[in-house]
């Protein structure tokens, strides 16, 4: 594949042309470790790590470019993607807490269909990715349908790899909305037993974990406005579209395990990029070589 392709993707991203700089000095040092690894063992599920905004799907997309120059086919799944339905998450709301209606936390997601994805891609079988619609709130009656075998696949998601805080960090609230909206704890509570159970399942079938890490919880709501235009540039008449009151309430439900995310995950993660303001990496983690 030709580097016209990753000069494609920069332009589709709104990227500067400049970033080519990041490519070859990040990710294409990712991309060939990722590759040493599926080779010899694949197909190899990778993690990555990242809050909102911090380029996620922007550095999945170049990997899945770079990988395939090296005839190792990869894929991504988000875990946004994983959502639940509308209705689903309403039922959650009645039956457990009014918080779980929205979208985010540990329990809004559907951990079991990643697992039986992740499952597809050891057998070497093609699968259909679910699509979450953003704009509408809602599950896509439209799958993504991806040819098997693959080498690699690489999950990405604002909580990939999470692990669930002690009791005793969730006894006190953390913002306005954990004080307001669950002064008893419960739905912070109830997601981190989430936490525990399906979701630590999900992530043990990590291979290998990224993460790009911000530079703070702050850096989330610039971030996340960036992401709010862009949803409203493809789709303008979105029902769902946040204006800045709705967008600081909506970060607030991250907010929690964004931050011990911030502190554990670094311990733990194969390779960690550090994040400037600009969604550029700061260095280039240990064990990944510069290309020669």
């Amino acid at each position: 594949m030709s580097g016209s392709e990753i000069e494609k993707l920069i332009l589709s991203e709104g990227l500067p042309r400049s970033y080519l700089t990041v490519v070859d000095q990040y990710w294409q040092p990712l991309a060939d470790e990722i590759a040493s690894r599926a080779t010899a063992d694949g197909p190899l599920i990778v993690g990555v790590n990242g809050a909102q905004g911090s380029g996620k799907s922007t550095l999945c997309g170049f990997l899945e470019v770079l990988l395939t120059r090296r005839d190792v086919r990869a894929a991504t799944l988000s875990i946004d993607d994983l959502y639940l339905t509308r209705s689903e998450r309403e039922a959650l709301g009645r039956e457990l807490h009014p918080l779980f209606r929205t979208r985010g936390v540990p329990g809004t997601h559907a951990p079991g269909l990643g697992m039986a994805i992740i499952d597809k891609v050891r057998a070497g079988q093609s699968i259909d990715m679910p699509v979450f619609d953003k704009s509408i709130d809602d599950r896509s009656a439209a799958v993504k349908h991806v040819e098997g075998p693959l080498d690699v696949l690489l999950i990405e998601g604002w909580c990939v790899g999470a692990r669930p805080q002690a009791d005793e960090e969730l006894l006190d609230p953390v913002n306005d909305l954990e004080a307001d909206e669950d002064p008893e704890g419960i739905w912070r509570a109830v997601s981190n037993l989430w936490l525990r159970g399906e979701y630590a399942d999900f992530f043990s079938q990590l291979d290998m974990l990224v993460m790009l890490k911000v530079e703070n919880f702050e850096a989330v709501l610039t971030n996340r406005r960036l992401q709010e235009k862009k949803l409203a540039a493809k789709n303008p008449d979105g029902p769902h579209l946040m204006d800045e009151q709705a967008l600081e309430r909506f970060c607030q439900h991250y907010e929690r395990l964004t931050r011990h995310m911030l502190e554990d995950l670094p311990r733990r993660a194969d390779f960690v990029f550090e994040i400037d303001s600009k969604q550029v990496p700061k260095s280039l983690p240990a064990g990944l070589a510069m290309p020669g």
